[in-house]
C-alpha cells in the first residue's frame, strides 16, 4: 500500500494569500487588512450531523455550538476523511488521504505514532508562521515507536508532529492506559508508582471485568471487559499508575480548564489550538451539573456538556478580547454510534432521536452518515454568516491554511479551499474518497458510489456497515437517505464515476472476483 510523500511538495507560483481569492470590492472591509488569526479547531468525537440543534434537531440544545453555526458559516454537505476515529483524524493533521497508510486503523492505546514525523501537518504550518501550538484533548494517533514505557518521556509523541504543547487522551476514553499525556509525559505520575499497560496479555493478580464483576458500575454490552477504572471497564490491561488515573465524571471541566489556560496565557501571541473534545464517546459520564440534562440519557447529556465546553470556549476568547482575530471550526472526527460497548440506554433512546438527521449509516459505515458531520467556521467580522451546500472535507483544512499563512507547502491530497471555508466561494470539492476500515467509497459532487465488497451488512454496534454486492449509486440530492439506489437505471453514470473513482485508489481497492 502506497504512503503519502513525507517531504514537502513545492507549489506551483506560490501560495496567493486570502485576500487574493476575490475582487478587492467583495472584501468586506474588516477583512482588508492583511492579518493571521488564531485558529481554534474543535473536533467533536462521534457526534452525529442530527445531534446539533443548528441542522433541526429538536431533542438536544446546543446553543454555544449553534452559534457558531448561526453567526459563522454552516456546512450541510461537510465530511471527515473516514467513519472512524484514527484515520479520521489523520487525514486531518496530514493533508493525506488514511487509506493511503496501512497503519492509519482504530489504534489501541499502546500503538506507536503513526504520523511520520518527516511529514508537513497541519500544526507544523502554524509553528512556521510564529505560532504557539497546542493540542488538548483526545489524540488517537498513537504515540512512541512501539512497546511504550509510560515511566519516562515518550518520544515521538504529538510535540514531534509540529505542537509545542499537549495534554492528551492517548487514545479513547474507553481504552488504557486512563491517564493524561503532558508533552510525552504521564501527567501527575507519581514516583514508585509505576505504569504497564498491555492489549494482550492481562497482569497477574489484576482484577477484570470478568473476574471480578463487583467491581462494574457502568455494564458493557460488548468488548469492553478488560481492566476496570472508576468502575467502568475498558479495553486493555492495566496495572499500576493510580496516582495519575483521570476522573471520568470531570474530564469536560479538567480539558476546559486547560484549554482556557491556554488561550489565556498566549492571549498576546497568535496561537492554533486543537481541542479533541471525547464526548460523546463512550463511556459517556457527564459532569453532575449535565447529568439528566436531556431526555436521552447519558448520549444526550454528554452532548449538552460538550456544548457547555465550546461555550466555554468561546467565553475565554471573548474574556481576552481575541474573538474578532480568532478563527474557530467546529466538527466531528465520524458519524454516530448508540451502542458503542456500554448498556447506557443510548439504544433506547432511538425513538426519541436521530443522530443522522436523515441520514444513512453513521460510525464505521460507507453511507454518507459516516463522515457527513457538523462543520462550521466562525469569524466575528471576517465571514458572513450563511449556509453552504458545497462539499468540504476536514483533509483540505491544511492546504487552506497554507494558502491563509502565505505557506508555499503543499500536501498530498489536501486542496486549497479558503475562499469555501472563509464563506466567499461555494465552490467546494469535485469528488473524494472516503473510507471506513479499509472499505473506500466515492463521493462526485451529489453522487455517492459504493464499491462492492463481501462481508457483512451491519456490525455489532447495530449500524449498517454499507458494504454492497455491486456498484450502488445513490443522489444525495433525491434520497439523501439513500435508499434509493440509481445504477440499474444510470449504467453509464456508473461506469464514469467506476472509472473516477478506481483512477484514484489505484491498487488500495480490488474488486471481489465473481
Amino acid at each position: 500500500m502506497k504512503h503519502c510523500p513525507s517531504t514537502p511538495v513545492p507549489s506551483c507560483g506560490g501560495s496567493l494569500g486570502f485576500l487574493a481569492l476575490l475582487p478587492l470590492a467583495a472584501v468586506p472591509a474588516s477583512a482588508r487588512t492583511p492579518q493571521h488569526p488564531n485558529v481554534v479547531l474543535i473536533v467533536a468525537d462521534d457526534l452525529g450531523y442530527g445531534d446539533v440543534s443548528a441542522y433541526g434537531n429538536t431533542t438536544i440544545s446546543t446553543p454555544h455550538i449553534d452559534r457558531l453555526a448561526h453567526e459563522g458559516l454552516s456546512f450541510t454537505d461537510g465530511h471527515a476523511t473516514s467513519a472512524t476515529s484514527t484515520p479520521s483524524r489523520y487525514g486531518l493533521m496530514t493533508g493525506c488521504y488514511p487509506w493511503r497508510n496501512p497503519d492509519a486503523f482504530i489504534l489501541p492505546g499502546d500503538a506507536p505514532l503513526i504520523v511520520d514525523t518527516a511529514m508537513q501537518t497541519l500544526p507544523k504550518l502554524f509553528q512556521r508562521a510564529g505560532y504557539r501550538t497546542a493540542a488538548i484533548g483526545k489524540w488517537h494517533l498513537g504515540m512512541g515507536i512501539g512497546h511504550i514505557d509510560w515511566n519516562s518521556t515518550i518520544v515521538p509523541a504529538a510535540n514531534t508532529v509540529g505542537f509545542d504543547y499537549t495534554h492528551l487522551i492517548a487514545a479513547t476514553v474507553d481504552r488504557v492506559p486512563t491517564v493524561y499525556v503532558e508533552d510525552g509525559r504521564v501527567a501527575n505520575l507519581a514516583p514508585g508508582d509505576s505504569l504497564f499497560v498491555s492489549y494482550t496479555t492481562p497482569f497477574p493478580g489484576e482484577p477484570t471485568a470478568l473476574t471480578n464483576p463487583e467491581l462494574v458500575r457502568l455494564q458493557w454490552s460488548h468488548g469492553h471487559n478488560n481492566t476496570v477504572v472508576n468502575g467502568i471497564p475498558r479495553i486493555g490491561f492495566m496495572k499500576g499508575g493510580s496516582s495519575a488515573y483521570w476522573d471520568d465524571a470531570t474530564m469536560a471541566q479538567h480539558l476546559v480548564d486547560e484549554v482556557r489556560r491556554f488561550v489565556t496565557t498566549n492571549a498576546n501571541s497568535p496561537f492554533f489550538l486543537y481541542y479533541g473534545l471525547h464526548e460523546p464517546h463512550v463511556p459517556r459520564t457527564p459532569m453532575t451539573a449535565f447529568a439528566g440534562a436531556t431526555p436521552l440519557g447519558a448520549r444526550g447529556d454528554v452532548i449538552v456538556e460538550a456544548d457547555w465546553c465550546v461555550g466555554e470556549v468561546m467565553r475565554t476568547l471573548e474574556e481576552q478580547n481575541l474573538l474578532d482575530n480568532t478563527l474557530v471550526i467546529f466538527t466531528s472526527d465520524n458519524g454516530p454510534v448508540r451502542d458503542d460497548g456500554y448498556v447506557d440506554g443510548a439504544r433506547e433512546s432511538a425513538p426519541l432521536h436521530d443522530p443522522l438527521g436523515g441520514l444513512r449509516g453513521g460510525k464505521y459505515s460507507l453511507y454518507d452518515g459516516g463522515t457527513r458531520v457538523p462543520f462550521f467556521v466562525y469569524w466575528k467580522g471576517h465571514i458572513a454568516p450563511r449556509e453552504s451546500s458545497a462539499l468540504v472535507s476536514q483533509m483540505d483544512l491544511p492546504a487552506s491554511f497554507a494558502a491563509l499563512l502565505g505557506d508555499d507547502t503543499r500536501f498530498p491530497d489536501s486542496r486549497n479551499t479558503l475562499s469555501t471555508f472563509l464563506g466567499r466561494s461555494d465552490r467546494g470539492r469535485r469528488d473524494m474518497v472516503v473510507e471506513s476500515s479499509g472499505f473506500l467509497a466515492y463521493r462526485y459532487r451529489h453522487y455517492a458510489l459504493i464499491p462492492p465488497y463481501r462481508g457483512g451488512k451491519v456490525n455489532i454496534t447495530g449500524n449498517e456497515l454499507g458494504i454492497e454486492d455491486h456498484y450502488a449509486l445513490y443522489d444525495l440530492r433525491q434520497s439523501p437517505a439513500q435508499r434509493d439506489d440509481i445504477s440499474a437505471t444510470h449504467p453509464r453514470l456508473v461506469k464514469k464515476l467506476r472509472r473516477r473513482f478506481l483512477a484514484i485508489v489505484g491498487d488500495n481497492y480490488q474488486e471481489p472476483k465473481e
